[in-house]
């Protein structure tokens, strides 16, 4: 998104007092991740951003780590109710740094030394500025104070705190705040019902996989190594990456190969021929066989012929009478995952499918060639139809996120009164 402009400040209610967001601000503390835990009952909860609720922008205690704090350590990093988080240090491409939420808890707890204790002016609602910086981040405020090194992006706070505000008195930021909370609550619950209707979607697609790949009349039983032309290989181990060379598809890769395959990166051609057992053929099965996440499968595309895969992934050829988009719904449903929790159990914190594993697991699959084209024609139709819905719900969520949004920039910045408003009509381009 484009950067909230200077020019909304002129805009603002000619009551509300200009200056800086740093104006808003009593104190910015950076935290502290202190020792492992004493297992003495004087830990206490360290915060990160992992800890962080990202759409109701609060901070969720229970689940944050216990860690050992020296008695001056906690007296300067002591969270208050009231006080803000920020997330200085980490994010991704998806994710940038920058979020801030709230503190609302009563036990003792720090934040970790790649977050910020933001401790609001006297004359500053907390849950008010909580949505000025929700608003800011939204806007990409955050995001153009952000120097990235090494991968990790690190929010230039000086430079943010530094960016023109406008702001109302304390009475008005807490009918702001209070409206906010009322019509946001409402969009969440929207919000939560497609959440359910996404996780219900899923679990009615989890039951029908189990059933098309059951055991039934006209059936039997299949290694998984009888419905291959050769065996399954690791790709490359250790990727030296290059300029120009042969594009690697990586476990993050899978599910996008249809588009956009010019940001793959490359390994050096000389590797590449080390490793020309996994170079792609289309049609192959790409699994995950390494990871939280073994068992996430994608058939190759033509544009992908003479790629290379990482090591996390297994290069499956399939026989030639064999739908690969079939058997794909097979390896990303439940009995895949059941035999592949079966065969890693008791490994270390890396699970890791072997190859020959792979070949043992079994499948029920109709022993007649028509039967397998009628049953990939079923797979087919149902898969279309699962993305079909799983999209229409994703695009209505988007829409609900983009308002959400839309609405806490216009309350904060000063577009409408929140007295007599009901933010039904706030659209900022998006559909009401």
């Amino acid at each position: 998104m484009t950067p909230i402009a200077d020019g909304w400040i002129d805009d603002a209610p000619v009551q509300w007092t200009r200056g800086r967001i740093k104006n808003l601000i009593a104190s910015s503390t950076n935290g502290t991740w202190g020792d492992e835990p004493a297992e003495d009952g004087s830990d206490v909860r360290c915060i990160r951003a992992a800890d962080f609720d990202r759409v109701g922008r609060r901070a969720k205690v229970n689940g944050a780590p216990l860690r050992s704090i020296d008695a001056s350590s906690l007296r300067r990093h002591f969270l208050h109710p009231g006080d803000l988080i920020l997330e200085k240090s980490g994010g991704g491409e998806k994710q940038p740094v920058g979020m801030a939420v709230l503190y609302e808890g009563t036990e003792k707890a720090v934040c970790s030394n790649f977050c910020s204790r933001i401790s609001p002016a006297a004359d500053v609602d907390s849950r008010y500025l909580t949505y000025v910086f929700a608003a800011a981040y939204g806007q990409g405020l955050t995001q153009s104070a952000i120097k990235q090194t090494t991968g990790i992006q690190n929010l230039d706070a000086g430079v943010f705190f530094s960016s023109p505000w406008a702001c109302p008195g304390l009475e008005e930021q807490r009918r702001i705040a209070d409206f906010l909370d009322a019509e946001t609550a409402r969009i969440d619950n929207l919000a939560g019902l497609g959440e359910r209707q996404i996780n219900l979607l899923r679990e009615r697609s989890e039951a029908l996989v189990v059933q098309f790949f059951g055991p039934g009349e006209g059936r039997r039983e299949y290694r998984f190594r009888h419905l291959m032309e050769s065996n399954p290989c690791y790709g490359v181990l250790v990727p030296k990456f290059a300029d120009v060379g042969v594009p690697l598809i990586r476990v993050s890769d899978l599910g996008k190969l249809d588009h956009d395959l010019e940001r793959l990166p490359r390994i050096e051609e000389e590797q590449a021929q080390e490793y020309k057992r996994t170079r792609i053929s289309p049609g192959d099965l790409l699994i995950t066989v390494v990871g939280a996440t073994i068992g996430r499968c994608d058939v190759a595309p033509p544009e992908t012929a003479g790629f290379n895969v990482s090591r996390a992934l297994a290069r499956v050829q399939l026989a030639a009478e064999i739908s690969p988009e079939m058997i794909a719904s097979w390896v990303r449903g439940r009995d895949f995952r059941t035999q592949a929790e079966l065969a890693t159990s008791g490994a270390a914190a890396q699970p890791a499918l072997n190859m020959s594993d792979i070949t043992h697991f079994t499948v029920w699959l109709p022993e007649t060639h028509s039967g397998r084209l009628d049953l990939a024609r079923r797979v087919s139709t149902h898969e279309d139809e699962t993305r079909r819905l799983l999209s229409a719900i994703e695009r209505k969520q988007s829409l609900i996120a983009e308002r959400r949004q839309a609405l806490i920039t216009a309350a904060v910045t000063g577009q409408f009164g929140v007295t007599t408003a009901s933010g039904r009509n706030v659209t900022d381009g998006v559909t009401a």
